[in-house]
């Protein structure tokens, strides 16, 4: 019954998540539509560009975590909520707690980790981050900076 009890509130903490998540997101598209004529000199826009590249790529986590939560809360009404989708585990209510949406056990998690391979990072583009940090960088890359076999 501890089980069911402490399941019921994750399930509370994950509903609240939800909802701050969905406001946050939809007040920041708001926001992002009242604020698109910025103006300015070019510095201004460098930084107006630097500050949308940033805010995007923190709308996508934020938008990856809002996926991962309704998922959770998909697996809570289907009876599935806490048990590994990988080896069938029941993943401890510590784990859950720490990190409610997680759907793989300590174990499964750390061997793909290790193999490289997160079924849940496969959409976001970190190219295009380490591509935006790059360009922000005071030295521009060169053909002789590439090596090429």
């Amino acid at each position: 019954m501890a089980r069911k009890d402490a399941l019921l509130r994750l399930h509370e903490r994950l509903v609240s998540k939800r909802d701050t998540l969905r406001k946050k997101l939809t007040g920041d598209a708001q926001f992002d539509v009242q604020n698109y004529n910025t103006g300015g000199d070019v510095g201004d826009a460098a930084n107006s560009g630097s500050q949308n590249e940033l805010n995007t790529q923190l709308k996508a986590l934020e938008s990856r975590e809002l996926v991962q939560i309704e998922r959770a809360i998909e697996l809570i009404r289907d009876g599935r909520y806490g048990r590994c989708e990988v080896c069938s585990a029941s993943i401890p209510i510590t784990r859950l707690k720490a990190l409610p949406y997680t759907p793989l056990c300590v174990d499964c998690q750390r061997e793909q980790e290790e193999m490289g391979t997160d079924s849940f990072d496969s959409d976001v583009d970190w190219s295009s981050a380490y591509e935006h940090e790059g360009r922000m960088s005071e030295r521009e890359l060169t053909l002789g900076d590439i090596d090429i076999d």
